[in-house]
């Protein structure tokens, strides 16, 4: 299996931390190499990153990151990074395409998973589903920034009703984490030609409304978005006490 890592956009909220959000430190280890270890942990054989802001920086971090890993970690630039992140999406999924690649794990470079979350992820495939989106229905959970958060509202059977930052009823988050069939590209490029900005939550939207997005409960799991100062601090201790317990146990 493949994985998709979103790593293009700008990065404001973080910007007084580091110039170049994906590759800011946690615990001594840069964010996107965080999400190119999880992935591989969960079973990942190839990463495409989706590069645009500070493009040429995050290239040039690739293959060396790649070496570390042992799998292969190859770019594919957006030009126009400014676009909502679906565009980033398309990209990336047309380059896994061309590599022969099918499903897909989708993941943004600012996000931190507790090992076995991607790894039940990428386990969650079936016919019936054109993508599957990892939530949290602890909406009241203090690591979510409301603000900020993408929202999911779930019918009876756990599939997507609604998605988006503002709309009005809501159950679960989005953890920032799908399980992809080549069905969520098709239906931001089906949005795009619609009409929409191209965001990602337009074309899980699209899939809802066709009874193809299904989601999975994450339980007590551990995620992180790190997206400012303060969620920046929380992912360094969390981290940090994970490194320091994996240490004492070998």
């Amino acid at each position: 299996m493949d994985a998709l890592i979103i790593a293009a956009g700008y990065g404001t909220r973080l910007r007084e931390i580091s110039e170049c959000k994906p590759l800011t430190p946690v615990a001594g280890v840069p964010l996107l190499e965080h999400g190119v270890r999880q992935a591989r942990a969960a079973g990942v054989e190839r990463v495409v990153v989706v590069t645009g802001h500070h493009a040429v920086e995050i290239e040039k971090f690739l293959p060396a990151l790649s070496d570390r890993v042992g799998i292969p970690v190859v770019s594919e630039r957006v030009l126009h990074w400014s676009t909502p992140n679906g565009h980033s999406v398309v990209a990336g999924a047309a380059r896994i395409a061309k590599m022969g690649g099918g499903d897909y794990l989708l993941t943004m470079a600012d996000h931190i998973f507790e090992p076995g979350i991607l790894e039940r992820l990428a386990r969650q495939g079936i016919r019936s589903r054109g993508v599957t989106l990892a939530i949290d229905r602890r909406i009241d959970n203090p690591l979510i920034d409301p603000a900020d958060a993408t929202w999911v509202k779930t019918d009876a059977d756990g599939r997507i009703e609604a998605i988006g930052k503002t709309i009005p009823e809501y159950d679960a988050v989005d953890c920032g984490a799908f399980l992809a069939t080549p069905e969520l590209a098709e239906a931001i490029r089906a949005a795009i030609a619609g009409g929409a900005a191209g965001s990602l939550s337009e074309g899980m939207q699209r899939l809802a409304d066709a009874g193809r997005a299904a989601t999975m409960d994450i339980g007590e799991g551990w995620w992180i978005d790190v997206d400012d100062p303060r969620t920046h601090a929380i992912a360094e201790a969390e981290m940090g006490q994970r490194l320091q317990s994996h240490l004492r146990s070998s």
